[in-house]
């Protein structure tokens, strides 16, 4: 078979291209660690690794700390994952498991758009609409239940952890459900069938057939809507109160690192404050490093265990 010059080109052109293109994204990285790590290099020489358990932020006094805006990202970081994992999980084998033909497309697709909102209206659609309702009705609530906990022991107030959580998590549903929907149609059909002629429910199936087989993808969903809520600033600076805090109770104004830097970076004041906030980017580029270095060893060891004998019916 003769081959013209294109064929002929084809292959080592298409090597180049993608070899450059994964050059291009790892420079990328390298050169975005490098200038946010050499932007805080002033605040580490000046505060050292006490900067991450200092809690005062006083641009007058040049005095900064990072403990509130950890805690505070920490605090609705991983409260939104929380809530937000088992309810995508849930979307997920409704779309795929329960959910008539006709309707899960339409259903996915709605889902999949919450993605596509951008964060600004997400945080004025907040501002608007869930702190009132959060202020008069969900807050006192929890506060008349569930009072004897210090998470809802505050006063209702319309900015604070609570409605930042809610916002983030509203933000990571759509990509972990989205993700998990797909990892969910990945599994065999001949396993769900196989499951079901032996006699399972199809509760059992789901939980001894689609969960095991797809619990690497579930992780990996998970960590990815984690990334989205880690680093989220514009919708939680709008609804988070931007006050620098530590509390446990959920209803209290406070702040995060991404919502710091975004507020303050351009009416910084000096260099000491600006290399501060750099300094709050590298923790945060940190952080996001360990957090994918758990997931892929959580990956990696996690292998689906599907049962091949009528023992699934136990």
């Amino acid at each position: 078979m003769r081959r013209g010059l294109t064929d002929r080109i084809g292959d080592p052109t298409l090597r180049s291209l993608t070899t450059l293109a994964s050059l291009a994204a790892v420079a990328l990285l390298v050169l975005i660690v490098y200038k946010v790590f050499d932007q805080a290099g002033e605040a580490f020489s000046h505060f050292g690794l006490s900067f991450v358990w200092e809690s005062e932020w006083n641009p007058v006094t040049k005095q900064f700390g990072a403990a509130d805006f950890l805690y505070g990202t920490a605090v609705t970081t991983f409260a939104a994952i929380l809530i937000a994992a088992p309810m995508s999980i849930a979307i997920a084998l409704f779309l795929t498991e329960l959910a008539p033909r006709q309707i899960r497309r339409p259903v996915g697709v709605l889902v999949e758009l919450l993605a596509a909102i951008p964060s600004v209206v997400l945080g004025l659609w907040g501002i608007i609409v869930l702190s009132p309702v959060l202020l008069k009705t969900i807050e006192p609530a929890l506060k008349s239940a569930l009072g004897w906990i210090p998470l809802f022991s505050g006063e209702a107030s319309p900015v604070g952890l609570l409605p930042a959580i809610l916002i983030l998590t509203i933000m990571a549903v759509p990509i972990i459900s989205a993700v998990t929907r797909e990892v969910f149609e990945t599994v065999p059909g001949d396993l769900k069938e196989g499951a079901l002629a032996l006699g399972a429910t199809r509760w059992e199936m789901v939980k001894m057939v689609v969960l095991p087989y797809s619990r690497t993808g579930i992780v990996g969903a998970t960590i990815l809507g984690l990334g989205r809520a880690l680093g989220e600033a514009i919708a939680v600076t709008m609804v988070i109160g931007h006050t620098e805090h530590i509390s446990a109770n959920l209803f209290g104004p406070a702040d995060t690192a991404a919502s710091r830097i975004a507020s303050e970076y351009l009416g910084a004041t000096s260099s000491l404050q600006i290399s501060s906030l750099a300094y709050l980017a590298a923790i945060l580029l940190v952080l996001a490093l360990v957090v994918n270095m758990i997931a892929r060893l959580i990956v990696r060891r996690a292998h689906p265990k599907i049962p091949t004998t009528p023992g699934i019916l136990r």
